[in-house]
């Protein structure tokens, strides 16, 4: 991805609305699971870290993009944000790299 694409994606998401929290439990295979549909029908999504994880907010979204095959856009003080293209119907059009 390149940094113009990011940007453009940083864009996108600043005007999203967190639509997961992460807590004490930090992550399991069913936020997995849920992140990984979000992502497969919006492309986009962002993820709130809560105060009561103990994890550090980088760890938790190089995790997750692991786990889901996707990449992270940026993590701003506790907030996430992973990208990943629709392989059927892309919604989303990234800028020329």
């Amino acid at each position: 991805m390149t940094t113009k694409q990011r940007a453009y994606l940083k864009g996108l998401a600043m005007e999203m609305n967190a639509i997961f929290s992460v807590g004490k439990s930090s992550v399991t295979p069913d936020m997995v699971k849920a992140i990984s549909d979000a992502l497969e029908a919006r492309e986009l999504v962002k993820i709130s870290v809560l105060n009561n994880c103990a994890d550090d907010p980088k760890d938790i979204a190089e995790t997750l993009a692991g786990r889901t095959k996707s990449e992270v856009v940026q993590v701003i003080g506790k907030k996430i944000v992973l990208y990943r293209p629709n392989s059927d119907k892309p919604k989303i059009v990234l800028p020329k790299a």
